[in-house]
């Protein structure tokens, strides 16, 4: 997806929350959020914080990817920012999909943001093109993000192993939505 395109599905407005979010592409100047997304707390089951030297790395394929899009969850009223999410190609089962992921920062939780942010990027995946399937690999132990999961509309297909960050194995659901419906 080029430039104009990703600008062309950054303005998607959703949400059946109390309050409405929207989605900013990820710039240069958002490496800030990446560092508070970074605490223990929001890393929790993901492995812990990365160091520095990743955040950086990180950041860097946020602001150039090479397929997909990262986006900052703004509120549409107001635009405070309240968090991260985007979608990204990932090799799953013998063929290729998008994958999603999210945070929202510990003092916005709770209000219905992520599961608001995660319908705008199915929309944002659906725009893309390239794959038939979005689909979240959160952890069985994590109870919100299983929550967003559902309340976006994505449906389980069951329990799988995998490695996050490499060398750190992990219990996930698999959730996905069907881009094409």
């Amino acid at each position: 997806m080029d430039a104009l395109d990703r600008a062309d599905v950054a303005n998607v407005d959703q949400g059946a929350a109390p309050e409405k979010v929207r989605l900013e592409i990820w710039a240069e100047d958002d490496l800030w959020l990446l560092r508070r997304l970074n605490s223990p707390e929001m890393t929790e089951h993901l492995g812990g914080p990365e160091s520095e030297e990743q955040v950086v790395g990180r950041h860097r394929r946020y602001v150039e990817p090479q397929v997909g899009c990262m986006y900052r969850v703004v509120l549409a009223d107001g635009g405070e920012t309240v968090g991260s999410i985007g979608f990204w190609q990932r090799d799953w089962r013998g063929g290729s999909v998008w994958e999603t992921g999210w945070g929202v920062l510990p003092e916005f939780q709770g209000r219905g943001l992520a599961a608001a942010a995660a319908r705008a990027v199915v929309e944002a995946a659906r725009t893309a093109g390239h794959h038939r399937y979005l689909h979240a690999f959160p952890s069985v132990d994590h109870p919100a993000s299983n929550a967003v999961c559902r309340r976006a509309g994505f449906a389980l297909l069951g329990e799988v192993d995998f490695e996050y960050p490499k060398g750190n194995p992990i219990r996930c659901n698999d959730w996905r939505v069907d881009l094409e419906h």
